[in-house]
């Protein structure tokens, strides 16, 4: 890196901080820092679409279509789906009742304890995440740039803490804009540079031409295996209802739209951001696309990540290792000129062209399979899968100075931004629904405004704790929707019951969640169903339950 990419994302990392805690300061009551209550519609879907986007979203993606392709799209279509009923259910609900958390409509609707354990259930998973979102652009950037891992977990996580202790809700949602603009700025550059590093005589139309063939352009998937992760019906079913449980339950979300001046601006920014969200996901699956195209003409390394190949360097297999990389290099060689010959030739043989790409292309993952397991046996501890790193490689190698800069600004930005949301909702759900609904005396506004903002600090530290002691998973993007999908859809489900089946009983949802909450664990840890499937599965089930624990207390009080 040259100075002036020190002094981009120097620069950009201050001014976040300086703008939040000044543009903010001086919040006077609990109102004021913990709901805001003055944002328009623009403001509220920017808010939403941020906090859904942290580094994971910008680093992992593009390696994810790197690898994949553009299938992963299918995740994101039943959020469309789920924002026009949040919009006609949630959110007038929510203003209605004047809530601070979601969790509190379910006190009026149960009783205290239900709205306890779900709030719990959140605090539990948006903590652990909360810490993967400062984890991951930390360990990826201490990787490549060789940076301290746990000094870049504690800078990270210290930088959110200052404005968001400072300033609360509103300090997130101001921010959010200035992280945005960063974030899609940078994409958008690297999509250009990557347009236009396209070699002599391949177009961008040719370009979409080679992805096809290799296969990386296959967007929908509409068969029916289960064991598929990613098709159109995972997608429409599963991914509509963890958008339900995310943007209808998480208190992360749903506290940008609270903050909303009304109903109807909470609303349009939510609708904005069910028609930007696909778009936003399919371009930065598009720029992982292109990054694939990119190394289809310049050589790339075996593995992506620099501490797993190091570890090769001074074990037994080396020579192992050095002849997987001469194979690769042959490799590359005869599919680089295949692209050209597929490019150029007539469409009756294209046909066969494929089929030798095709062929390349499954040699070229056989020997990066081979080098994972070859990094494995030097050293079990390394982490061999490498799609977290195919994006800042390109980054740090490949992009002119200064662009370099605004890259790790964009990704650095994105966690600041998930990542203060995250701490603002984790600090209100303490206070309100555990601190201030278990107080025996009533207290001034003030001591619950000192009380969030220690909660802030408090949950702040505990995510950099979490993220100084995490593993790097198979693929960081997975790994915080697989921790969303285990406790989603029990808590939507508890929602459903409360929105719908007015029969249902307290105990009989208190009972059934706990239960279901156990099932689901279960189901994941045994592998019963892809990660995505068990929002489904864990809202029907806690359903269920709660219907037939409702319907067998009733009989049994007849009976008596």
């Amino acid at each position: 890196m040259q100075w002036i990419d020190w002094l981009i994302l120097i620069s950009s990392m201050l001014f976040i901080v300086i703008y939040g805690t000044w543009k903010t300061r001086g919040s006077q009551n609990v109102q004021d820092f913990l709901k805001g209550n003055d944002s328009t519609w623009f403001t509220v879907g920017l808010s939403v679409m941020a906090t859904q986007a942290s580094a994971i979203t910008f680093l992992s993606t593009p390696g994810q279509a790197f690898h994949d392709g553009m299938g992963f799209v299918q995740f994101y279509f039943g959020l469309p789906i789920a924002m026009v009923i949040i919009c006609l259910v949630f959110i007038p609900i929510y203003h209605k009742l004047n809530v601070y958390t979601a969790y509190e409509f379910l006190e009026s609707r149960f009783d205290q304890k239900t709205r306890a354990l779900t709030a719990i259930l959140f605090l539990i998973q948006r903590g652990l995440s909360c810490g993967i979102t400062i984890f991951a652009p930390a360990i990826i950037l201490s990787a490549v740039l060789g940076w301290n891992l746990i000094w870049l977990n504690i800078i990270l996580g210290v930088l959110v803490i200052i404005y968001t202790v400072s300033g609360g809700t509103k300090a997130v949602n101001v921010t959010q804009k200035q992280q945005m603009a960063i974030m899609m700025g940078g994409m958008a550059v690297a999509f250009v540079i990557l347009v236009y590093s396209l070699p002599d005589g391949i177009n961008f139309g040719n370009a979409m031409q080679i992805a096809a063939a290799s296969g990386k352009m296959e967007i929908l998937d509409f068969s029916f295996d289960f064991d598929n992760r990613y098709t159109f019906w995972s997608g429409i079913i599963g991914g509509t209802f963890l958008a339900l449980s995310y943007f209808g339950t998480d208190q992360s979300q749903v506290q940008r739209y609270l903050s909303g001046k009304s109903v109807k601006e909470s609303q349009m920014g939510m609708i904005m951001n069910g028609l930007l969200k696909v778009p936003m996901q399919f371009f930065i699956l598009l720029v992982g696309v292109m990054v694939f195209l990119f190394y289809q003409f310049n050589s790339s390394p075996l593995n992506f990540n620099p501490v797993a190949t190091k570890s090769i360097a001074n074990s037994n297999y080396v020579q192992e290792y050095l002849d997987l990389e001469k194979q690769q290099n042959e490799n590359f060689e005869s599919k680089k000129n295949l692209m050209f010959d597929y490019v150029n030739a007539p469409s009756n043989e294209k046909e066969n062209i494929q089929k030798e790409i095709v062929s390349l292309n499954q040699k070229d993952r056989e020997l990066r399979n081979e080098a994972q397991t070859v990094i494995k046996k030097a050293n079990p501890q390394a982490e061999a899968n490498d799609k977290d790193y195919v994006f800042i490689h390109f980054i740090l190698n490949h992009l002119p100075k200064g662009v370099i800069g605004l890259l790790l600004a964009m990704a650095l930005c994105a966690a600041m931004s998930s990542t203060s949301s995250e701490l603002n909702a984790l600090a209100t759900t303490t206070t309100m629904d555990l601190y201030k609904r278990n107080q025996k005396s009533e207290k001034p506004d003030n001591h619950y405004l000192k009380a969030s903002k220690w909660f802030t600090l408090l949950w702040g530290i505990l995510a950099i704790l979490f993220a100084c002691v995490a593993n790097l998973f198979d693929n960081l993007i997975q790994l915080v929707n697989i921790i969303g999908s285990i406790f989603y859809g029990n808590v939507l489900g508890i929602f459903l019951l409360a929105f719908f089946f007015k029969f249902i009983k307290s105990n009989s949802v208190f009972i059934s969640a706990l239960i279901t909450q156990i099932i689901v664990i279960f189901g994941w840890w045994y592998d019963w169903m892809p990660y995505l499937w068990l929002n489904l599965f864990g809202c029907i089930v806690v359903i269920i339950l709660a219907i037939i624990i409702q319907m067998s207390s009733k009989s049994l009080s007849l009976e008596k």
